[in-house]
């Protein structure tokens, strides 16, 4: 029996992937826009199983993110690998329409894990770079430009421009050398070659349900480009009933004899409704025409949920559940060890990001205050965009629950903590615990909503007792429930929940939500993590004393 992939081989926000063959070796970088540290990079070496292996923009030399808007930052990145390097080039867009600057910057490193260099500022005239790497040992910088004048096309094409792999710099004349097809907004290019011919691939259609992957060849990479006779490669915009919808943004892998091209594509909770997991990575398998043309394996443009593996992984098992539970225990040993440069403490997981940059221990966070919790110490509101004491992970699955218990002896108001599903700075649902001082005059609980940033209750202030609190979320497709439980009755299994207050808007937590009522465009997917504020003193502290992520299938 043939050993099939089950689509995606990355769930849940993992967008614009890059792919790369090295050897036996097979990497993905994807996009993570504010979520840091930047572009996480995937390993494999049957195409059926993915592990996370590193993000190399993990230090705030290498990039400064405080400030930027949502859904703005890191964009899109390209790997490569040549002259015995790993290369990477990414996009840090800081502001939106109508100017959109885009800071372009390349790094290098001997491996994939590392240590990965200082940046090279590139260029700010678009985004979506790649480098490609001729057999001559010229270089190339692809990506596409960007017009802002009144009365212009806002994408203009895609552009090509020599490298210079000792200065770091472009060199020559910037030259346009593809202007897309009908579909239009031609981004994300890349170049293979292959048997004489230079095949460009890209990205068409923009982001939602009418993107596409279009391929044109050329004998020069001056040109002139040749579309596919086959075009799009590939896309679900007159399909709506297809599970991958949103698919495009490829790239060819070889393995063995045997081609494939990984994708992006979302997968609606409805037909053409949100999607909560946000843009996945999935795999096509293809094959090339006797013409010379990449065509999907089942000589259609539609992805398949279901995709035979290579010959190499028959028989290897697809891993489906990223459930994890994270302890917060302090190892002396890991810390010792840990490279000066460390994206994160060891002791924080890889599934765990913050917002624009780095939490540093013992200033934002501590795992020794309180040995086995994890101590966070309150500082600007959900709506900031440059430094929030947060940590969060992303949804792979419709359902799941998420629970932790928490320690906090709020003051006031202002001084608040809990347990969050969140989208950006103005999309969020929060069970948090606070103080009462208009009633009560002791702890709450509350679920607070932000929709398009007005705030809004999303159920009534519950007293708690003097004492730490266990709190739960279940996400089930569209909606989520928030519960606690305090007292004797609170560990185990057979914890005695009580419900804070009714359904919650789960889908809100989506791109599509999001885009519908801004002018604008949304890039992430669902996270849910642990936070504190404190809006007054920042004095406060809140302490959590596990993290666990449960899929329920």
């Amino acid at each position: 029996m043939t050993t099939m992939i089950t689509n995606p081989i990355l769930p849940g926000f993992h967008p614009d992937s890059s792919a790369l063959r090295v050897g036996d070796d097979y990497y993905i970088a994807v996009s993570t826009f504010e979520w840091w540290p930047g572009i996480d990079i995937y390993h494999s070496r049957d195409l059926v199983n993915w592990e996370w292996i590193v993000a190399p923009v993990n230090r705030e030399s290498q990039v400064d993110l405080r400030g930027n808007y949502d859904s703005g930052s890191l964009w899109a990145p390209h790997l490569s690998y040549a002259d015995g390097k790993f290369w990477l080039v990414y996009t840090d867009v800081k502001t939106y329409a109508p100017f959109k600057d885009t800071l372009n910057y390349v790094i290098t490193a001997p491996t994939i894990t590392g240590p990965w260099s200082e940046p090279s500022f590139l260029t700010a005239s678009g985004f979506d770079p790649a480098i490609f790497h001729d057999d001559d040992g010229r270089k190339w910088f692809l990506n596409m430009l960007y017009d802002y004048r009144p009365g212009h096309q806002r994408f203009a094409g895609t552009v090509i421009q020599e490298f210079d792999p000792v200065t770091m710099r472009l060199i020559g004349e910037r030259k346009h050398f593809y202007k897309g097809t009908k579909l239009g907004v031609c981004e994300g290019p890349q170049i293979l070659k292959k048997d004489g011919w230079y095949y460009l691939l890209c990205a068409a259609g923009g982001t939602g349900y009418m993107h596409a992957a279009t391929v044109a060849r050329a004998r020069t990479l001056e040109g002139p480009f040749e579309d596919s006779p086959y075009t799009p490669l590939m896309t679900t915009s007159d399909e709506p009933s297809n599970p991958l919808q949103k698919s495009g943004h490829c790239c060819f892998l070889q393995i063995g004899d045997e081609w494939y091209v990984t994708q992006i594509c979302g997968r609606p909770l409805t037909e053409r409704g949100n999607c909560t997991l946000g843009r996945e990575t999935a795999i096509q398998k293809i094959y090339w025409t006797e013409d010379g043309w990449p065509r999907l394996i089942n000589n259609t443009i539609s992805p398949d949920l279901r995709v035979p593996a290579p010959a190499v992984s028959q028989g290897i098992a697809q891993e489906t559940d990223h459930s994890e539970r994270i302890e917060f225990e302090y190892d002396s040993a890991a810390q010792a060890a840990a490279p000066l440069n460390s994206a994160t403490d060891p002791a924080i997981p890889s599934s765990f990001k913050t917002l624009r940059g780095a939490l540093r221990a013992e200033r934002d966070y501590s795992l020794t205050a309180r040995p086995g919790w994890l101590r966070l110490y309150g500082d600007q509101s959900l709506r900031s965009q440059h430094h929030q004491t947060l940590f969060a992970r992303r949804w792979e699955s419709y359902d799941f629950d998420a629970e932790t218990v928490l320690d906090f002896e709020p003051e006031n108001y202002q001084q608040v903590a809990g347990l969050i599903l969140y989208y950006d700075t103005q999309n969020w649902v929060y069970a948090y615990v606070s103080f009462d001082s208009e009633g009560t005059d002791r702890r709450i609980i509350q679920v607070l909503r932000c929709d398009h940033g007005a705030l809004d209750y999303g159920s009534d202030a519950l007293a708690l007792d003097e004492e730490p609190v266990r709190l739960k979320v279940e996400v089930r497709h569209d909606t989520a429930h928030f519960r606690f439980a305090q007292g004797p009755n609170m560990r185990g299994d057979n914890a005695l929940w009580k419900a804070i207050g009714g359904a919650q808007p789960a889908d809100h937590i989506s791109d599509d939500y999001v885009e519908r009522t801004i002018q604008g465009c949304a890039f992430t997917g669902g996270m849910v993590g642990i936070c504190s504020q404190d809006m007054d003193a920042k004095r406060s502290h809140a302490d959590f004393q596990y993290f666990d992520y449960r899929e329920q299938h």
